[in-house]
């Protein structure tokens, strides 16, 4: 494990800094030295290293190469702003027998997947990235076939957890062995779901240091497809009665016109510039034949034409690129400037009427906005496209962001599905769930932030960085 940067920028006397906000700068001699001997308590001399050619690759921080979690344990308790990269921590623990995994940050979601190639069994959870699944974890990330699979959330059975004092959490209890099949987890009501705690909590409330995650048997067949509808109307109708119809269906996946337009010329594709379903099946071949006739005679009652058909995986893997690329081919759209994303969920019966008042929205603002989503679960994507140095747009889009999210909360649905809160919809969350919810999650941040650990404060004593 390798700690990158020195120690906290105020809160901790250690280390000269920098405030990026309020641009103030504190010295004290012979930090740099107190850093270096404070990591060498605890990890040894042959645990630091501030040769020349370690610090220019890791921005010319002194590091830490610490083999141990009670190393880490102790350096967290010791120092506070710490930069961790985690990306040698690849150990795998695997119990086929009980459908689960532990690894730990090291281990990316492709990775774990390669690991798994000879056993039957593989993580489906697919944000596009291929991204650490301690991360993935940490952000509760989704994707596509959450309509399936589920998310993160659903999927992560126990976390290893160091919290800002040091302190090593099992959210599940240490060593606990979850025992169950592919499809039913073992029952407990033995107290509160620390695991779901710590799911989406972004590094705030502690640093994931092992996962145990759900595994699931790779299905005997997997076929996809892409279908064009006349409108927008038309392909979301379709996407609400194919589950209302109890198909299984892996993957649902909706594109506007603008998007499959970008799309087809970032990769050379021709498909019919129309709102777009992209799907997937998984199941035996029996099975399969049934999911695919239900959804062909949806998709046709309501207007759908150009299926085109992908068996192989050679080329399901050309038409999902299609869709995983869907961020460069909207910032290809115009040359030269910035993409924005947003993202909004509703219930699946309020989907067809927000996405059809978006599209319209974005047209009447003259904005240039791809849609994207995984509309199995009510979850979709605008890309936005603009010119940063533009004030005239960058109010626009602004605007648009924020009635975006608020007709989403009018349609009991949530301001973000997927890319979480951060600083833009700060004042959209205390909407969304109300101000005693807000007063509780910062009671379980002050606790689990001893310290103040997880947060850097200048001296106005404002909020610089949040971890």
């Amino acid at each position: 494990m390798t700690l990158l940067r020195q120690a906290l920028r105020f809160t901790s006397p250690l280390l000269p800094f920098i405030c990026r906000r309020c641009r103030t700068y504190s010295a004290q001699a012979g930090a740099v030295e107190r850093v270096i001997s404070a990591f060498r308590s605890v990890s040894g001399d042959e645990g630091v290293s501030v040769g020349s050619a370690v610090r220019e690759q890791h921005g010319r921080d002194e590091s830490v190469h610490s083999q141990s979690l009670k190393a880490v344990s102790k350096i967290l308790n010791r120092l506070s702003g710490l930069c961790l990269n985690l990306r040698k921590m690849e150990v795998l623990d695997l119990h086929q027998e009980y459908f689960y995994v532990t690894m730990e940050p090291g281990v990316t979601r492709k990775g774990l997947n390669s690991y798994l190639r000879d056993t039957g069994l593989w993580f489906p959870v697919d944000p596009g990235a291929d991204a650490s699944l301690c991360g993935m974890a940490a952000t509760s990330a989704s994707g596509t076939n959450a309509v399936r699979y589920g998310t993160m959330r659903g999927n992560v059975l126990n976390l290893e957890v160091v919290l800002a004092d040091g302190t090593v959490l099992h959210t599940a209890g240490k060593g606990r062995r979850p025992s169950y099949d592919c499809k039913i987890t073992i029952k407990t009501s033995a107290g509160y779901n620390l695991t779901n705690l710590f799911v989406g909590s972004e590094g705030t409330l502690g640093i994931i240091t092992k996962a145990t995650l759900r595994l699931f048997g790779i299905p005997e067949s997997m076929v996809s497809a892409v279908c064009s509808f006349p409108s927008v109307q038309s392909a979301v109708d379709s996407t609400v009665q194919i589950l209302q119809a109890g198909v299984p269906i892996a993957r649902i996946e909706f594109l506007d016109d603008v998007m499959i337009n970008a799309c087809n010329r970032f990769n050379n594709l021709s498909y019919a510039v129309t709102p777009t379903l992209f799907l997937e099946f998984h199941g035996s071949s029996k099975s399969m034949e049934e999911q695919v006739f239900i959804t062909e005679e949806i998709t046709r009652d309501n207007g759908g034409s150009d299926f085109a058909w992908a068996e192989d995986e050679e080329t399901r893997g050309r038409l999902w690129k299609a869709r995983h690329d869907a961020w460069y081919a909207a910032l290809a759209l115009r040359p030269g400037c910035k993409a924005y994303s947003t993202d909004v969920c509703v219930p699946i019966s309020r989907l067809p009427q927000i996405i059809v008042e978006t599209k319209e929205d974005l047209i009447r603002n003259n904005i240039t906005g791809p849609i994207a989503g995984h509309v199995g679960d009510g979850n979709f994507h605008c890309l936005i496209v603009l010119d940063p140095n533009d004030p005239d747009e960058v109010q626009r889009v602004h605007s648009f962001t924020e009635r975006l999210a608020r007709r989403a909360l009018a349609m009991d649905g949530t301001c973000t599905g997927e890319h979480g809160i951060g600083l833009g919809k700060r004042a959209l969350l205390r909407e969304e769930v109300g101000l005693l919810a807000i007063e509780v999650m910062q009671e379980h941040y002050k606790r689990y932030s001893a310290l103040d650990f997880l947060t850097t404060r200048c001296q106005e004593n404002k909020v610089c960085f949040k971890f």
